[in-house]
């Protein structure tokens, strides 16, 4: 299914279970609630969000807040960054559950070949809370990251995910940058969703979470996101792809243009 990154722009109302029943007008099955500037949801409009997706059979995610770094040296930025993650997850456990998205952190001074052990501590610890807490309805989804300074890479969040059995999203955006400008061709998607096969299984390609927009990017990796007409990367060789191996799950549009790409995107992968 397609969904928005946050509520659609031609939604008048600024709640967001006014946005989840947006979506449901405009033909699309999921929204990524955008708690990317602090986790603000109290319980009241999470009952809200939960009544409405049901209602309107709307599959809801959250992007956790920007400012998380679980490879922090900062004790203090550190316990924040852990912080957020569990307070977005619990929020989308009262919403009715799914995926939460947030991006790992940053390489900093770190060696590259130490980071793993500490990621994996991190992400092993976060899984444990969220079990300790009974949230048995949401499920840890760390993103691929689009700039090469960020920890994020899809070979190490593939080998996280198997060794602490979460999930993650995969940005295809992002992947396209970090790999500047290698998501081209139909065999190019085909090499990601074998490495998500081979690492996690057939079962995996049914579930996928991902992102997709266009992206501007450098050497250094990503810049901003584009417009979905861009092309930059192409989605056509992608919608074939998922469809020749019927794939299932999410794909989350992030484009500033928001629902005119996703249902954008619906349309292709119909097409395909």
């Amino acid at each position: 299914m397609f969904g928005t990154a946050g509520i659609p722009l031609r939604c008048k109302g600024t709640a967001s279970a006014e946005g989840i029943r947006c979506v449901k007008k405009l033909g699309l099955g999921a929204m990524e609630l955008e708690f990317v500037h602090g986790v603000k949801m109290g319980e009241d409009a999470a009952e809200d969000c939960r009544v409405a997706s049901q209602e309107a059979g709307v599959s809801l995610s959250v992007h956790a807040p920007y400012y998380i770094n679980l490879l922090s040296e900062d004790k203090q930025k550190l316990a924040l960054s852990r912080h957020n993650v569990l307070a977005s997850c619990r929020v989308l456990e009262k919403c009715g559950g799914g995926k939460v998205v947030f991006h790992p952190g940053y390489y900093m001074k770190l060696e590259k070949a130490n980071t793993f052990a500490l990621m994996k501590e991190s992400f092993s610890e976060l899984r444990d809370a969220c079990k300790a807490e009974g949230l048995k309805k949401t499920k840890l989804a760390p993103e691929t990251t689009g700039k090469h300074s960020a920890f994020g890479s899809l070979e190490e969040l593939l080998l996280l995910a198997k060794e602490t059995k979460i999930g993650l999203t995969i940005d295809f955006a992002h992947l396209h940058a970090r790999l500047n400008g290698g998501l081209q061709k139909r065999a190019d998607y085909a090499k990601v969703l074998d490495a998500v096969e081979t690492s996690l299984g057939k079962q995996a390609l049914k579930e996928l979470h991902c992102h997709f927009s266009g992206i501007e990017f450098t050497e250094k990796g990503e810049r901003r996101h584009l417009p979905v007409a861009s092309n930059s990367p192409p989605f056509a060789p992608l919608a074939q792809e998922l469809k020749a191996r019927k794939c299932g799950g999410t794909i989350i549009c992030e484009s500033p243009l928001n629902e005119g790409d996703a249902l954008a995107l619906q349309r292709d992968w119909l097409n395909a």
